[in-house]
């Protein structure tokens, strides 16, 4: 199944792309639901029931406030950072539905976060009611968020298998499908995906300038990030490191102090700029989720800094290549997999990430199909079982760490990839099987709802 680059990466509000750009998304449609069926003025009352992972840790992820976004018919891309929304809802006991319909709004009263309760179909779920002034149900919808901010109605959750393909012109399952149509049209892979990126988005759609618009979003985030200081918001008092990361090795550049490992350095400091940016709700990319949203923007810093790129057009095209070559290896795991962390653990999110920074570096630097193949792969093999385990369900710790690991880990793998001819022992398709299997075989404890490992012992010991 091939999945487009714009869904894999999207703009979105962090810190979550399943508990808080797929809620957002989703009470946006339940809305414009009740607008299409004509019922929106005889709306009195809406009623939200979180389950599963989306009660377990939705505070943290800021689920709550991502629901009213949505019931208020606004979209990322609306969304003004100088407005309370949140506050103004909480101050006038007031939501106005798509801006157009008012009624009486309570968080403690009008969004349930019912922990015991997991849907079959996926963990995270959300009911949202509609009432009418006598009780009366006007519409009752159950949606999922089944990661990187995608959602699925509960008629449509089977959509793994049972979603329309995309009409293109170069369609694969697996990356053994993907690897002989490269070779027998004598393309890359990120040529490929431009071929079909313009069949589904036809003439009127600049593909290359909304590309390049979302690697300007990556790494605004990190120009951003390494000029704030601060606490992070949620209560675990979180320091913000990237500023204070960025001024000590400008200080030991100044001093002529630098070592051959610097360019760790900076890797690590731009994985925490956009990682400690999303933690604070900021306007993101998924990449090819929230939690993972510092590891592909650090790598593509890498790239630019330390690539061979005499002109602006040539970065440009890096970017392009990168970022479409990036997209296809997701679509793999999407296709195969999950990239959903209360699916799958950590690493579907870290973990595929890694994989796609892996190819996407590797294809820039010239490598060759199977090159890239062997760095996705490496890269998700080292990742293998990780967990997600967010403390207070909070994106941050243990999650901007591992933003900066994982883009450590993916510039090794290309390099590893690179300074070999491609052929390797285990191919991408089968570490993608292995993933799925191992994150199904997981605790449920151990995905994305704060109940075991860093999350319940860090706070005891």
């Amino acid at each position: 199944m091939y999945y487009s680059l714009f869904e894999i990466f999207a703009i979105g509000i962090g810190p979550s792309s399943s508990h808080t750009v797929g809620p957002m998304k989703a009470a946006k449609r339940f809305v414009d639901n009740l607008i299409q069926q004509q019922k929106i003025t005889k709306v009195s009352r809406v009623l939200t029931h979180l389950y599963g992972s989306l009660a377990l840790t939705g505070i943290g992820h800021g689920t709550p406030n991502a629901v009213v976004f949505g019931l208020m018919g606004l979209e990322a891309k609306d969304i003004n950072p100088q407005s309370d929304y949140i506050a103004q809802v909480k101050n006038s006991g007031k939501l106005r539905l798509d801006n157009r319909q008012e009624i009486d709004f309570s968080f403690e009263n009008d969004i349930v976060l019912d922990k015991k309760t997991v849907l079959p179909e996926h963990s995270n779920s959300m009911k949202f009611t509609a009432f009418d002034t006598k009780g009366k149900i006007l519409l009752e919808e159950v949606y999922f968020s089944v990661g990187g901010g995608t959602i699925a109605r509960q008629d449509e959750i089977r959509q793994r298998i049972d979603r329309k393909p995309y009409d293109v012109p170069y369609k694969f399952e697996t990356c053994a499908e993907l690897m002989h149509i490269c070779k027998q049209n004598k393309m890359t892979i990120a040529e490929l995906v431009l071929q079909n990126e313009k069949k589904i988005w036809g003439k009127q759609f600049s593909i290359t300038k909304q590309i390049l618009k979302l690697a300007q979003i990556m790494q605004e985030n990190i120009d951003l990030g390494m000029q704030k200081d601060g606490f992070l918001p949620g209560g675990l008092k979180v320091k913000r490191h990237a500023k204070e990361m960025f001024e000590r090795l400008q200080n030991r550049f100044n001093s002529n102090n630098m070592d051959s490992l610097t360019a760790i350095d900076w890797i690590n400091i731009w994985a925490f700029a956009v990682a400690e940016e999303n933690a604070c709700g900021g306007r993101m990319v998924t990449a090819p989720t929230m939690g993972s949203a510092g590891l592909i923007p650090a790598v593509m810093r890498y790239m630019e800094r330390y690539g061979k790129f005499m002109s602006d057009t040539e970065k440009k095209n890096a970017s392009i290549t990168f970022l479409a070559t990036a997209s296809a290896i997701c679509s793999l795991y999407r296709t195969n997999a999950s990239i959903s962390g209360a699916e799958v653990g950590c690493q579907g999110e870290i973990g595929v990430a890694c994989s796609m920074a892996a190819g996407g570096l590797a294809a820039v630097f010239g490598g060759n199909s199977a090159q890239i193949e062997n760095a996705a792969e490496i890269a998700m093999e080292h990742n293998l079982g990780l967990t997600c385990d967010p403390i207070n369900g909070l994106v941050q710790v243990p999650c901007i760490e591992r933003n900066a690991m994982g883009a450590i880990k993916a510039v090794n793998a290309a390099r590893l990839a690179l300074q070999r001819t491609g052929t390797h022992v285990v191919s991408l398709d089968s570490i993608i099987k292995t993933m799925y299997e191992t994150g199904l075989s997981l605790n449920k404890d151990y995905k994305e709802t704060s109940l075991a490992g860093i999350a319940k012992n860090a706070m005891k010991c």
